[in-house]
């Protein structure tokens, strides 16, 4: 059994994980902004905001904390650089500070988008290639992962660093929810006629990587990719979707051209944008190195998270 301390663990992964670690014996501690009852099963310690100028000494001394999951970052959505400017060097104190009071590990949940924005049909992002972030909120998790790498040098913490995409699953939260809204509105949706290609990750399979990447011997100093296994486009997503609300996708064609252009529009831009672009991720190297394997099939686990959306009725 590992004491393991979880930052973010309020959020969507944050609770999931919350949940997955006590049900495979080991000990989640929270890390907690506010004082607040701690999600599920998990002990609740108070951190306040996890800043740069912050001691930790306190809230860390006598819980025998072993490992540290960092999840607590602000949303895909700010794109506000001065409000992520902080946090590269907040995370780096929060591992300088934790393996000062004994923690051995510490595992990074960063993002594709340290990678880029999208990726050329059939030429996914694989751990090795060059980084290349082209928004606000890349950028800074690219930034962070920088500097845990000069903490975990120069402090001796183990760290391992994983780059999921889009995650889903029941009560998910942000972009995918608003996706679920536009389908079970029954609004028709111009996606007909794209060809494009994304990599999902289920949140079930994402705990079971955290949770290999915080024990396997082979996770540190490495940066794991990982999805779901099977790449979809638009359309197909949006049917997966209204099969689990118990609707019919409603589609129309639109010029893959057209909606290209709508990516210019400062509301609209940021949201049409993951819909008519390909983003796939290669993690063959991730399940080759932790022996992993999403156990959550990608079909069954969409239609799932749209009946937990849709609830009883």
């Amino acid at each position: 059994m590992a004491t393991i301390l979880i930052t973010g663990a309020a959020g969507f992964i944050g609770q999931a994980l919350c949940r997955g670690l006590a049900e495979r014996g080991h000990r989640p501690v929270a890390g907690l902004r506010h004082p607040a009852p701690p999600p599920g099963a998990a002990q609740g310690i108070l951190l306040g905001d996890i800043t740069p100028d912050r001691d930790w000494s306190r809230a860390l001394r006598g819980v025998g904390i072993e490992i540290v999951i960092h999840l607590a970052q602000r949303a895909h959505s700010t794109a506000d650089p001065a409000a992520l400017a902080p946090e590269p060097a907040a995370a780096a104190a929060l591992a300088r500070a934790a393996k000062r009071a004994g923690a051995r590990r510490f595992v990074y949940l960063s993002s594709i988008t340290a990678m880029g924005a999208a990726t050329a049909p059939g030429r996914p992002f694989r751990a090795e290639d060059e980084p290349r972030p082209e928004s606000p909120y890349g950028r800074s998790k690219l930034a962070t992962e920088q500097a845990l790498a000069e903490a975990a040098g120069d402090s001796g913490i183990e760290l391992a660093i994983i780059r999921p995409p889009l995650v889903y699953g029941p009560n998910v939260r942000a972009n995918f929810r608003a996706l679920l809204r536009l389908v079970a509105s029954g609004v028709p949706l111009p996606f007909a006629a794209m060809h494009n290609h994304r990599s999902f990750l289920h949140a079930d399979n994402l705990i079971e990587l955290i949770v290999l990447a915080a024990l396997h011997p082979a996770a540190p100093g490495k940066v794991l990719l990982a999805c779901d296994g099977v790449d979809l486009s638009t359309p197909a997503l949006i049917r997966l979707l209204a099969a689990g609300l118990g609707r019919r996708a409603r589609l129309f064609p639109v010029p893959a051209a057209a909606l290209a252009s709508m990516r210019s529009l400062p509301r609209i831009g940021p949201r049409i944008g993951p819909l008519i672009q390909s983003l796939q991720v290669d993690d063959s190297a991730t399940r080759a190195a932790l022996g992993w394997a999403p156990p959550v099939a990608a079909e069954a686990g969409i239609i799932e998270t749209a009946r937990a959306f849709a609830g009883p009725g």
